[in-house]
């Protein structure tokens, strides 16, 4: 499975795969025979190009809990990277995509079951509020408002199985009162 690697400011997409017993890593694109050999539990003997590199590779806490994060330390130096499954980055994607398009009907980014709704009909929310929980291959994902609103329809229940785009609740803008 495809992977977003970052390294600080870059971003990558890497993937490996055996085929046919040989070893292949694909880094953005670009497919690179690959020998690796596992030392100790941490420690790694890895040929690429036909250049030997001993690393050893250890987990490190993310403050968001869908990244994975590793230190790598090599011969010239340590490198702390995160890999995120592709899905999960085309979800946060589409989020972001449905707040830049403001209010009105919110629809399902990926497949689905409703775990827990947060709102009622006729509540007003504020921008950021939790709205509800879908639960999207093995992970709990969060839909919040876009903006402030009223819940003027709900078109799902906890337990709902959805599709893609499956819609889950219509918000009506609202303006928010301001002091003087």
């Amino acid at each position: 499975m495809k992977r977003t690697l970052t390294i600080g400011d870059e971003t990558h997409e890497l993937e490996i795969h055996r085929h046919h017993g040989k070893l292949t890593m694909v880094w953005d694109g670009e497919e690179i025979p690959l020998d690796l050999v596992k030392v100790e539990p941490t420690s790694y003997s890895i040929i690429m190009d036909g250049h030997s590199v001993g690393a050893n590779i250890d987990r490190v806490r993310t403050i968001d809990p869908d990244l994975h994060g590793f230190r790598a330390s090599l011969y010239d130096g340590a490198y702390e990277f995160t890999l995120q499954d592709p899905h999960k980055t085309l979800l946060a994607a589409a989020m972001a995509r449905a707040k830049q398009a403001g209010g009105g009907l919110m629809k399902a980014m990926m497949p689905g079951k409703v775990l827990k709704m947060l709102v009622h009909e006729g509540e007003i929310v504020e921008e950021g509020q939790p709205i509800l929980i879908l639960e999207a291959m093995k992970m709990q994902n969060e839909y919040i408002a876009p903006m402030n609103a009223k819940v003027t329809r709900i078109h799902v229940e906890e337990g709902t199985a959805l599709e893609i785009n499956s819609p889950m609740v219509t918000l009506t803008p609202v303006e928010t009162a301001t002091s003087v």
